[in-house]
Order: C-alpha cells, then structure tokens, then sequence
C-alpha cells in the first residue's frame, strides 16, 4: 500500500525549460536544439546539479567554446527566464493528496545555486513534507546512491512508497535501488490512481 509519494520538481512539479530563454534569444527553437544538444548539454548541466560551481562550469566550457562564452553564461545569469508555471493541476493534487493522509516528498536533480532562486516561488514546494537536493547531496539521478540516501534520510519502507519523475532513466535508477517509481503521467492520470472518484 502506497502511503509516501514522491515527486521529481522540474517537468513534473514545475515547468523547467532552456528553451523558454533560448528560443527568443536565437530566434527558432531549431536552433536552441543544437545549442542544447552541442555545447550546454543535459550532461554539462548536471555536473551544476551534482554540486559543481557554475562559475567553474562555465569557465571550462567558455575555455572550450569560446565563441560561444556569452550564451553559456547566459545558462546562469538568466538562469530565471527558462522557469515557467508550475505544472497544470498539480499543486490541487498535492493538496487533496495531502488531505487524503499521504506523505509527500520531493527528489530533485537541481543545483544548490539556482534552487534558492524558485524554492519560494513556487507555492507547491510548500506542500511537501521534506526534500532531497542533488546539489546540496552532491549525488544525482539516475544513480542508484541517490535513492539510497533519500531512503535513509527520510526512514522509508520502500514497499510503502513510489518515486514519479518525468525521465525513464531517473524511474529506472530508482527502481534499481529498489525504490518502485513510474514515468509522470500527468495530473489528471495520478489522480485516478491515487485518489480513484476524488
């Protein structure tokens, strides 16, 4: 029996998106897409989740990209700009789930340096009960030592818990450490299967 959820922020909680900074900047989403995938990458982007300094991720990948140093401080510096809403329906999820006597609890891949800048923003942070941040952890997923640590810091019995997040390899890293997750459905689909006719 499930009594402890899970969630994962950015994708599932909230809407986290370079392309919301990029696009306009750029002037086509085609070219975000190459910027993304060949200079500030997802892999380039969770060493700063992991608990690098921007400042010393930056300056490698401006040493290495030269050309391309004002865009890639731009990741940080307008970091903000690629934040949008929080995702449609959840935050009244979270509430009934709440009121229904779930747990809730958030397991985040997302920098100590930029999370301070959203922790308040976002009035569905406030509805957890407690929260893993890979960056002050200096662990992330889809590492199976990730989940163990919020295992451990949160007394979890795994059997009594699902981890949501909103990429494959993060729910099958968890599920690897034997924490059971599923891939993010959306709101109205986690609501008929934690809370069927509510």
């Amino acid at each position: 029996m499930t009594k402890t959820i899970i969630f994962d922020f950015g994708g599932v909680l909230v809407d986290w998106d370079p392309h919301h900074l990029y696009d306009e900047y750029f002037g086509s989403r085609e070219k975000t897409d190459w910027f993304l995938a060949n200079i500030c990458t997802m892999a380039w982007n969770v060493q700063m989740d992991g608990g690098k300094p921007f400042a010393e991720g930056i300056a490698e990948l401006s040493a290495e990209y030269p050309e391309w140093s004002k865009e890639i401080r731009m990741f940080f510096d307008r970091w903000i700009e690629m934040m949008g809403d929080e995702l449609p329906g959840m935050r009244e999820l979270l509430q009934d789930l709440k009121a229904h006597g779930y747990r809730l609890l958030g397991l985040t891949n997302w920098s100590c340096e930029t999370f301070c800048q959203v922790r308040h923003r976002y009035p569905v942070f406030d509805l957890l009960d407690g929260m893993l941040v890979s960056g002050e952890e200096r662990l992330t997923k889809p590492s199976p030592a990730i989940f163990r640590r919020m295992i451990e810091k949160f007394s979890l019995e795994p059997s009594e818990c699902v981890f949501i997040d909103d990429n494959q390899a993060n729910v099958e890293g968890s599920v690897a450490a034997g924490l059971p997750a599923i891939l993010f459905p959306g709101a109205s689909k986690l609501r008929e299967m934690f809370l069927p006719g509510v």
